[in-house]
């Protein structure tokens, strides 16, 4: 089958096409024929350095899949051949999904709504993931707080900023001015433009705070937080504030979530929840899209498109 590899850790261009053998599906796993790759910040970032991601003997990126079920493993009873999915498979170990077919555990994967085609299932779920761990299990959003999602036309902010409104919160967000309207189309309350106006000079009596960017964004955030409030960091534990006093501050790396997913997927089965696919490109253009994507200017998500042969 055709996949991308890492031929060796560096930038885009040691993304390599080639031939490798079709992976078959253990006990509880499924294989799936993908149709569509989503494209993530952490795909580039263990591109260039190897770090984090506990590698197999072929190197390979990607966790967001949109798909058919091909092959049902032995003792797998929630699918069968020929039902259409999305998951994020295996996450942090190597998935491989910039790939023909992919295998994980079925419980890695649900239904994909109709509501959605494959390329903007493929979108969803890391993304989608993320978000819904940090506002619901880690922050515990609930219907009347206040949220602002920094950076929230990008791919993780984009669905934050739906899933707090969906849950009834009252959603703020930052991004350029250009994306603004965008960003009210999908429940934002208010939008500040970053690059004219200090959030924290603007906001204030935030219940959560979404930050998804690093750097300075974490101390700059304690300043808008109510008593009691949260702070979740995306980025990683060094941008996590250290002297956060009377609020919840911490990392949170997402993982495979099977409840999350169904939640998610109800969210978007219901147009509570749309995802935005800035980008469309066909697999072998794999450099390209971590070219866009290291630019840091995506408006939602880059999607790979990937033709699979059906099995005989």
């Amino acid at each position: 089958m055709r996949a991308v590899v890492v031929s060796q850790w560096g930038g885009p261009e040691v993304l390599t096409e080639t031939e490798v053998e079709r992976p078959e599906p253990g006990v509880g796993e499924i294989l799936v024929r993908v149709h569509a790759a989503g494209v993530n910040p952490v795909d580039w970032k263990t591109r260039a350095s190897g770090a984090l991601i506990p590698w197999g003997p072929v190197p390979a990126v990607g966790w967001d899949v949109s798909g058919t079920v091909e092959v049902a493993g032995p003792g797998v009873t929630m699918f069968q051949p020929g039902d259409e999915v999305f998951g994020m498979p295996r996450f942090p170990h190597q998935a491989g999904a910039y790939a023909e077919y992919v295998t994980a555990p079925a419980r890695h994967f649900v239904r994909k709504p109709d509501a959605v085609d494959h390329v903007q299932a493929a979108a969803l779920p890391l993304a989608a993931l993320t978000a819904w761990q940090a506002l619901v299990d880690t922050a515990g959003v609930r219907a009347g707080q206040r949220v602002l999602v920094h950076a929230a036309a990008g791919g993780v902010g984009h669905l934050a900023v739906q899933i707090a409104k969906a849950r009834g919160a009252y959603v703020i967000g930052t991004a350029s001015a250009a994306k603004h309207g965008l960003l009210r189309e999908l429940g934002a309350d208010e939008v500040i433009d970053y690059r004219s106006t200090a959030f924290e000079e603007a906001v204030s009596d935030v219940d959560i705070v979404i930050d998804a960017i690093g750097g300075d964004y974490g101390q700059r955030s304690l300043k808008v937080l109510r008593p009691g409030g949260h702070l979740v960091t995306l980025p990683g534990p060094d941008a996590v504030p250290a002297d956060a006093d009377g609020v919840h501050t911490g990392w949170t790396i997402v993982e495979p979530d099977y409840r999350g997913l169904v939640e998610i997927a109800a969210l978007v089965a219901d147009g509570r929840v749309r995802p935005v696919v800035d980008t469309v490109l066909p697999l072998e253009q794999a450099a390209k899209a971590h070219e866009i994507g290291e630019l840091g200017r995506t408006t939602g998500k880059i999607v790979l498109t990937v033709t699979a042969p059906a099995s005989a």
